[in-house]
């Protein structure tokens, strides 16, 4: 009987942890704020990033402002594939990415690692 619970257990602890890294989980989103000729949202990194979709005006310039609070070497990079775009993000302060998104469409980033990620919708 022990055997059996032991096992059960194993596999509801494998389970999970394939439904935390690869299923897709739904994640808070915001627009950005028109600021006179451009548009701004603020990220907080914190064990992934938050709000995870940030919804962008197409041909708009866009100011991303991340704020990294967590110390994890995995979060301390930020990654635009689609907009060329690499950067360092230092503990607790604000760090500004400009873009130009001139696409609509869904383009993620993701951190250093590629384990924690984020969406820009362009519309």
């Amino acid at each position: 009987m022990l055997k059996l619970m032991v096992l059960l257990l194993a596999f509801g602890v494998i389970a999970f942890i394939l439904w935390w890294f690869f299923a897709k989980h739904e994640t808070s989103g915001v627009r950005a704020q028109r600021i006179g000729d451009r548009q701004e949202a603020r990220i907080t990194v914190n064990g992934g990033y938050s709000p995870g979709t940030v919804v962008l005006e197409k041909g708009v310039p866009a100011r991303l402002i991340f704020n990294r609070v967590d110390p994890s070497p995995c979060v301390d990079q930020v990654v635009f594939p689609d907009f060329g775009v690499q950067a360092d993000l230092p503990m607790k302060e604000d760090y500004v990415i400009d873009i130009t998104p001139d696409k609509s469409g869904e383009f993620g980033y993701a951190c250093g690692m590629n384990m924690l990620h984020g969406k820009l919708v362009v519309e």
